[in-house]
């Protein structure tokens, strides 16, 4: 809804500002240049600053693609930046990728030998102590 109302604010200046010049002041030259600029200036806005913030904080809506031949595993906000986790089971690697305004790759974690859809238990050896403290007597 948020999204919706930021739209109609930047249409509404744009076309106050077209009808102002080009139809009151006659300078329609300017007046198409100043309202594509409004609207350039607020495309940009709403793309590399805006999106996240309404996503987190107001309910609004983005939409991210999980590369092809990845499973989307967990999805988290740090800050305002969203970071997304996948699994790629051609290589057997989890991607950490962070999210940053404007949707750019700005950072991304791989975790190799990542396996979270055969999860196993962990063998008894392992764990220091487990086999007396959780051994079945008869």
């Amino acid at each position: 809804m948020i999204t919706y109302l930021y739209w109609i604010v930047i249409i509404s200046l744009a076309s106050g500002l077209l009808y102002f010049l080009g139809y009151k002041i006659e300078e329609w030259k300017i007046g198409m240049l100043a309202a594509a600029g409004i609207l350039i200036i607020g495309f940009i806005a709403y793309h590399f600053h805006f999106q996240q913030v309404f996503v987190k904080r107001y309910g609004g809506v983005m939409s991210i693609n999980v590369p092809q031949g990845e499973l989307h595993l967990a999805a988290t906000w740090k800050g305002d930046n969203l970071w997304i986790e996948n699994y790629d089971p051609a290589t057997n690697t989890c991607h950490f990728r962070e999210y940053s305004r404007g949707n750019l790759l700005q950072g991304q974690v791989s975790i190799k030998n990542c396996n979270p859809l055969l999860r196993q238990p962990v063998p008894e050896s392992v764990l220091p102590g487990a086999a007396s403290k959780y051994s079945i007597q008869p």
